[in-house]
């Protein structure tokens, strides 16, 4: 049988992508190389599913730094209001929590798993899994013509391409996309892991002086190789037995690897501020009046409730100061070291866990290769790529998954209509 449609990759992306191909009774068939469909959707928050962001455009955007402006176009057709739209009208009514972050009601990726495959269902998608696709590749009559791993072929006029990135692996995204996009001429960019913790060989990670250690809205930034910093996001992090994680590192993990690449260097130099909020001086008079209240106590009782107690002793050292000094002993040098530290403590950081322990992929098929307003390909016509396999990347909060819907209801809704 000759389909409208054909989409490989049975993801957020592939899954919307199908439902707007088949929705004025195109004939479309969904491949999918693993059992079951929405695997990485399944499990995303949580297992809560962070199903979209209300932020206005501009917003979302900002909150995608790989390539989110190619966005604009294709939210002028299906942006983050047709997202919670397409689920409540499916039964699905969603929450708006912290930072604009949009969840079912229920707290249940499965309830917005379901909402995507009944429609598949009454849209009469065909539906293959546990069907791994070896090769894709045009034949005559313009058609397109795929062939699985038990050698079966099936033809179309027009073909997605929505296999995922490389991270997640276990959930059927091993890479598969880059190859078939290369075969119709696609250039990728460099691959790389975002959202993912960071190494460090630091004494101090070494020993694990700080390791399970949740520190909470700081301010953690990447250095330039000049000392200023590259970016900053505060929020909370954590340290490990390897480095840092936690939500502040894995926003700024891809930066890493940016200033790795134009370093040309291993070693990055990141700084942590623990008071964000204070400047250094309003800092020095809050720990200054602690002090007077308990001026013959330890220095790190006096301090109680400063900040986590192990992150209170560990910076004490740092500054050369004996734990069991009292206020009556602290020279001042050692005082403005103490305060010092705790708005500037530095480290270095020598990149980051490998992709395949990434929440998401950086890099991907070029975008300058892709029509944003069709997400067809430039290179071949009727061909059409949408979701993580293209270079396209944000942070966590709902942005990936907006982009994934997006473009793939994009890619679906134009791929439905091409050559008819």
């Amino acid at each position: 049988m000759c389909y409208q449609t054909i989409v490989i990759g049975g993801g957020p992306s592939g899954l919307m992508a199908a439902i707007s191909a088949s929705e004025q009774g195109q004939r479309v068939l969904l491949i999918e190389k693993k059992k079951g469909l929405g695997r990485k959707l399944k499990i995303s928050g949580g297992g809560r599913c962070n199903v979209t962001n209300r932020l206005p455009y501009s917003e979302i955007i900002k909150h995608i730094p790989g390539n989110g402006k190619f966005l604009y176009s294709p939210f002028s057709i299906f942006d983050n209001t047709s997202i919670i739209e397409f689920f409540e009208s499916r039964g699905v009514p969603l929450k708006e929590e912290d930072h604009g972050r949009m969840f079912p009601v229920s707290n249940q990726s499965e309830d917005v798993l379901n909402a995507l495959t009944q429609t598949l269902k009454k849209q009469h998608v065909t539906i293959k899994e546990e069907t791994t696709v070896t090769t894709a590749y045009k034949i005559e009559n313009n058609l397109f013509e795929v062939v699985t791993q038990n050698q079966t072929k099936y033809t179309a006029k027009t073909l997605i391409i929505a296999t995922g990135g490389t991270s997640v692996p276990q959930t059927g995204s091993t890479g598969d996309g880059y190859r078939f996009a290369k075969q119709f001429g696609h250039s990728i960019t460099p691959l790389f892991p975002t959202e993912v913790p960071i190494k460090s060989s630091e004494p101090f990670i070494k020993k694990q002086v700080l390791k399970g250690l949740s520190l909470k809205n700081v301010a953690l930034s990447v250095l330039k190789k000049n000392g200023k910093k590259r970016i900053t996001h505060q929020m909370d992090m954590l340290f490990t037995h390897f480095g840092i994680s936690g939500p502040a590192a894995l926003r700024c993990s891809q930066f890493i690897y940016y200033e790795q690449k134009s370093q040309n260097q291993q070693s990055i130099t990141m700084h942590l501020d623990v008071f964000p909020n204070l400047t250094e001086a309003d800092l020095k008079l809050k720990v200054q009046k602690m002090f007077e209240k308990a001026p013959d106590k330890k220095i790190k009782n006096s301090l109680h409730g400063l900040i986590e107690e192990r992150y209170l002793n560990f910076i004490i050292q740092k500054a050369d100061i004996n734990l069991e000094t009292t206020f009556h002993h602290l020279a001042s040098h050692q005082l403005n070291q103490f305060v010092h530290l705790l708005k500037n403590f530095t480290f270095l950081v020598n990149g980051t866990l490998p992709l395949d322990k990434a929440f998401v992929t950086g890099g991907g098929v070029s975008i300058k290769e892709i029509t944003p307003s069709t997400m067809e390909s430039k290179l071949t016509p009727g061909l059409f790529l949408c979701g993580e396999v293209l270079d396209i990347h944000g942070y966590t909060g709902g942005y990936n998954i907006t982009s994934a819907l997006v473009t793939g209801y994009v890619a679906g809704y134009f791929a439905g209509f091409h050559a008819e």
